[in-house]
């Protein structure tokens, strides 16, 4: 008996404090258009518009380029040794070329087998990339 008691008074006097500490409910629906901040390079390229705009069923193209991207942007960062956000955050024009030249055509489960593999790059490239990020600030 003694422990529904010690349950039921333990749950009122939690209720008031979730009710002190829930989040306030706005019925404001306005879009904010502000640019997004980063914690780091908030001068960021554009994506290509595209991207934006892809049909949900071809989202998988969109996520195949950001991989193809931030594995190119990798790639010259190990090979350079820089991690400007120039360096970090290229254009997208070169990245873009290069997966409407080799990578649009193909099937969904094409994307998804260069994505894995591209995947097991950056793995391999993240601890030179990292480390010289990280001393120059932008990791």
């Amino acid at each position: 008996m003694r422990k529904p008691i010690l349950a039921l008074m333990l749950a009122a006097l939690a209720g008031p404090l979730v009710a002190q500490t829930s989040p306030q409910v706005s019925n404001d629906l306005t879009v904010d258009m502000s640019p997004q901040q980063y914690r780091i390079c908030n001068e960021r390229p554009a994506r290509p518009t595209w991207m934006d705009e892809i049909n949900p069923r071809e989202a998988y193209k969109a996520a195949a380029l950001m991989e193809l991207y931030e594995i190119r942007a990798w790639e010259e960062i190990a090979e350079s040794g820089d991690c400007s956000c120039e360096t970090r955050f290229p254009a997208w024009d070169s990245s873009d070329g290069e997966y409407h030249e080799r990578y649009a055509g193909l099937s969904q489960a094409e994307h998804s087998a260069f994505r894995r593999d591209w995947i097991e790059v950056r793995k391999q490239l993240e601890p030179s990339v990292r480390t010289i990020c990280e001393a120059q600030g932008n990791w």
